[in-house]
């Protein structure tokens, strides 16, 4: 054996490493750009040609407003303030097509109103959605005709759900959606979407000077009066005189008296001399039942009371602190606006 030669051992055999990497690129802050800015860019493409300009036909007509196209045959939501009183209005699509709009009805309490385009052919339409699903923070986008530039399109968040609004016509409505998605007058009426591109409320409102403050009615609501507006022209509703919010129903409550739901209706406010005043209706009562029927929300609240008949008694079923109390309201005929001068 030379003695040049030995045997290799473990100690002289070079350490084993991993090969060498490529180094990890830097995340790329336009990807995230890039793929918000295609939820709105298809959102945009795809609802754009549904949303119209309301103008006027009459001189005494002021300023204009947005509407949403939810049938081929031209039926669309708007606001009831943008309507007025008129009968006709002007509708004018994206594409630069000009149609008389019969106005079918409208609902002041709500202020949600129905326009039908008398088009001789199909129009591109929207699908209405579930804005009870909605959550705070969700990504929305609002299309309209802010001070008569069609078209333009905003994108923001919802920043809270349930809240109470005055709206222009002087009504409370409950259960509005807020969002920074900025309007301007000439947005009123337009859709507010969510990112599949289904119309989630009806844009209403600003708070003026502040920005970032803006509101819509949720499309659930309109989907409960839909059907009167298209046969009466207005909402034949119960009256009860209250305000409400919807609040979570704490789970030891809907044990104790066996409740399905896990929300409930929190009353805020209460008009004086009203049917829930003087049926002993209290601010901070939970209703969770209206003739017979569980109120899980403001919506199936507005729901029941278009469903059961005015001036019949029904009972309301109350959570007041730890106790269930019954009581029984007489729901008027809700008290039509007086005419504005």
């Amino acid at each position: 054996m030379s003695r040049f030669w030995r045997p290799l051992i473990n100690n002289d055999l070079p350490p084993l490493s991993d090969p060498p990497q490529p180094p990890v690129p830097a995340p790329d802050e336009s990807e995230a750009l890039d793929a918000y800015s295609r939820v709105i860019i298809r959102v945009a493409d795809a609802l754009r040609p549904a949303v119209v300009n309301l103008r006027g036909v009459q001189p005494r007509f002021q300023g204009s407003g947005s509407g949403i196209l939810f049938t081929p045959d031209g039926f669309l939501l708007t606001n009831a303030h943008v309507v007025g009183a008129e009968e006709e209005v002007r509708v004018r699509t994206g594409d630069g097509n000009e149609f008389r709009g019969r106005v079918v009805g409208s609902d002041p309490w709500t202020d949600l109103a129905v326009v039908q385009a008398e088009a001789n052919s199909r129009l591109p339409h929207a699908e209405l959605g579930d804005s009870a699903i909605l959550r705070v923070g969700q990504l929305v986008v609002a299309i309209g005709s802010p001070f008569g530039f069609e078209s333009t399109v905003t994108a923001g968040v919802v920043s809270a759900i349930g809240r109470t609004l005055r709206t222009i016509t002087g009504h409370l409505v409950d259960n509005v959606i807020q969002t920074d998605a900025a309007l301007n007058p000439g947005n009123s009426g337009g859709p507010l979407v969510d990112s599949l591109g289904k119309v989630i409320g009806i844009n209403t409102a600003i708070i003026q000077p502040a920005q970032g403050i803006c509101f819509a009615i949720p499309i659930n609501m309109a989907k409960y009066i839909l059907p009167q507006i298209l046969q009466h022209g207005r909402v034949i509703r119960g009256y009860l005189g209250l305000h409400a919010r919807n609040v979570p129903l704490a789970t030891g409550l809907a044990r104790r008296f066996a409740l399905t739901q896990q929300s409930a209706v929190e009353v805020i406010s209460i008009e004086a001399g009203s049917p829930a005043d003087q049926a002993g209706i209290l601010e901070e009562d939970l209703i969770v039942a209206l003739g017979d029927q569980p109120v899980a929300s403001v919506d199936n609240l507005h729901k029941l009371l278009t469903q059961l008949p005015v001036e019949v008694p029904a009972e309301v079923v109350l959570l007041r602190g730890d106790r269930r109390l019954v009581r029984m309201v007489l729901p008027e005929d809700y008290p039509h606006p007086a005419p504005r001068s």
